[in-house]
């Protein structure tokens, strides 16, 4: 009897143990995840601002670096705000200042040579922020902080111009192209002479057309250098001058010629609004600042921008490349798809050294 009364005894000891351990698991438990919930409601989302020293609708290079932060918004979840500055140069720099200062942000982005050296300046200050510059990229010694909190991206945009210039040379039928740039300075001149080398590896005699209209938001004068190379006889004219180079599709319009957009697929973003006119842009060299923005933030999300760096892009990477949308494809013969196909493929492996004006 005794044994049967010592066992019974043992028996709730050892339940009330057990009842005891997983009543202290649980609340264990339930703390954990009250802790992570608590964590998580904490945790703030990511803050971005995309500084433009512009304005937005040029349907080429500001537009390509909104449509990449917004699409990675959609996705990744974070909050962005987009300033335009203006197109005047004397407010850039205060307005990079004022924002840097005053806005509420985790990272600043921002484009262009001419930003470069406001960045240098401001980098160190703000030690907690980090800062994307496409399209150029810092002098390390230029900022007090070694730019440690910079990333930059760079296109080789030679490469993709080569490219275009190879297109150009194979569908030209007067020997004669054309190429209007914004400024005379080196990152729309690194486009032009990869433009004028892809032409003249076709056929050396043919001539290249070059003028500079001196700024980036002026489609009557692009219109008007585009009109006079026409006249000359080019039936290609490749706009390196970004608003500005609406005029140029404008004057391809008008006298029945063809155009070669750049930095985004610019046919493709007028076809639902101006189908005419898109007809008229063969194709675009596309520097894709979309596809390079989009990268970079989620590789921040995942911790793994090399911050202090800079990323140089080309046709191996996809940072640059021709549009080939339905418009190319209906007025490009399948031979010329093919040989720009293999002109790709040899750039990207190294077989074709392209110029560079760096």
């Amino acid at each position: 009897m005794k044994s049967k009364i010592f066992a019974f005894l043992a028996l709730l000891i050892v339940s009330g143990m057990l009842l005891t351990s997983c009543t202290n698991s649980a609340e264990e438990a339930a703390t954990t995840d009250e802790t992570v919930a608590e964590e998580v409601v904490e945790a703030e989302p990511l803050k971005v601002i995309h500084l433009v020293n512009g304005v937005l609708g040029d349907k080429s290079f500001f537009d390509s670096a909104e449509r990449g932060i917004k699409q990675a918004s959609e996705e990744f979840g974070f909050e962005y705000k987009t300033i335009e500055m203006g197109t005047d140069p004397v407010a850039w720099e205060s307005g990079l200042a004022d924002a840097a200062a005053n806005e509420d942000y985790d990272i600043m982005i921002m484009g262009t040579w001419q930003m470069i050296g406001y960045l240098e300046l401001i980098a160190g200050d703000y030690p907690d922020k980090y800062f994307m510059i496409y399209d150029t990229a810092p002098t390390i010694e230029n900022c007090s902080n070694a730019c440690e909190n910079v990333y930059s991206i760079t296109y080789k945009q030679n490469e993709g111009s080569y490219v275009a210039g190879v297109y150009a040379g194979l569908m030209t039928e007067t020997g004669i192209v054309g190429v209007v740039g914004a400024q005379d300075i080196p990152v729309i001149n690194d486009f032009i002479v990869g433009y004028t080398q892809g032409v003249k590896s076709v056929n050396a005699d043919y001539q290249v057309l070059l003028n500079y209209a001196g700024g980036w938001n002026d489609p009557a004068k692009g219109k008007e250098q585009a009109l006079a190379m026409y006249q000359q006889g080019a039936d290609y004219v490749f706009q390196v001058a970004g608003a500005t180079g609406d005029g140029i599709f404008q004057a391809a319009q008008e006298t029945g010629n063809y155009a070669i957009g750049v930095d985004s697929d610019q046919a493709t973003i007028i076809m639902d609004t101006n189908p005419e006119l898109a007809a008229v842009i063969a194709t675009s060299m596309m520097k894709n600042v979309d596809n390079s923005l989009y990268r970079a933030l989620k590789l921040h999300l995942e911790g793994t921008l090399p911050y202090g760096t800079s990323e140089a892009l080309g046709i191996t990477e996809g940072g640059v490349g021709i549009a080939k949308n339905e418009i190319y494809l209906s007025l490009t013969p399948q031979e010329v798809i093919d040989q720009l196909a293999q002109v790709e493929a040899d750039v990207a492996e190294g077989k074709i050294a392209v110029d560079t004006a760096f």
